[in-house]
């Protein structure tokens, strides 16, 4: 129960943060990015759950292909006499024949079995690359918001970014963005709970470091917005 992430309880948590960060700032555009994320996150959960099912017309071909595979190769086995007759010779190129039709019904097996894993593997990363963007949108909308505002010295010039949140409501806004990286994080490692493929688990490694590490920029605002708070309560 608690060795695997649940896309359910996912959906929930990102849908529980939307309603907060559309209490606090009602109509604003993370709450967009927030729903973005919400749709993400429940077409990724159908997603996982559908490319876990086997492509049956791939199967079925491959089944068949292996059962033509085993059928020749006994009957190339039943007919292979080795001597030194001419009709013998003739019997063993024969199967000589039937073997390398064996290699290559088994060649096409493995393309097959290979085939089902790039369309798996395609699909995994056009889904990681969407996830991808949310982060970089998410990294957009808390891009503005420095906590150099609140510095008694700060001067703006006429291109400076509007700021009229308090301290306390920058603060929840760059905890909500922090909290939206990690869950996109989550939705990423869906993908890889039971498709141990290499491409696709270094892609979603990358979406990781990428979340993990806008959201380190997130948070030493946030305690540069501590810190200073604790400075002015304290003079």
């Amino acid at each position: 129960m608690y060795r695997y992430l649940d896309g359910a309880q996912i959906i929930e948590t990102i849908r529980r943060l939307r309603r907060r960060i559309d209490e606090r700032f009602p109509e604003s555009g993370l709450t967009g990015v927030c729903e973005d994320l919400l749709t993400a996150a429940t077409e990724s959960t159908a997603r996982v759950a559908l490319l876990r099912r086997p492509n049956v017309p791939l199967r079925v071909v491959s089944w068949a292909l292996i059962v033509a595979l085993i059928s020749i190769g006994v009957e190339a086995l039943l007919h292979l006499r080795l001597g030194t007759g001419w009709d013998n010779v003739a019997n063993f190129l024969q199967s000589s024949q039937a073997i390398q039709n064996v290699v290559f019904l088994g060649l096409a097996v493995l393309f097959l079995a290979n085939v089902e894993t790039r369309i798996r593997r395609r699909r995994t990363l056009a889904a990681l690359h969407e996830l991808r963007s949310i982060a970089h949108l998410v990294d957009m909308h808390q891009l503005a918001k420095d906590p150099d505002h609140f510095l008694a010295e700060r001067v703006t010039t006429e291109s400076s970014p509007a700021s009229t949140m308090t301290r306390f409501e920058l603060s929840r806004y760059l905890d909500y963005c922090s909290e939206m990286l990690s869950l996109t994080g989550k939705v990423a490692t869906l993908y890889v709970q039971d498709f141990q493929d290499g491409v696709v688990l270094e892609a979603v490694n990358d979406t990781e470091n990428l979340t993990t590490g806008l959201s380190r920029k997130i948070w030493q605002k946030i305690m540069i917005l501590d810190t200073r708070g604790a400075a002015r309560r304290h003079s």
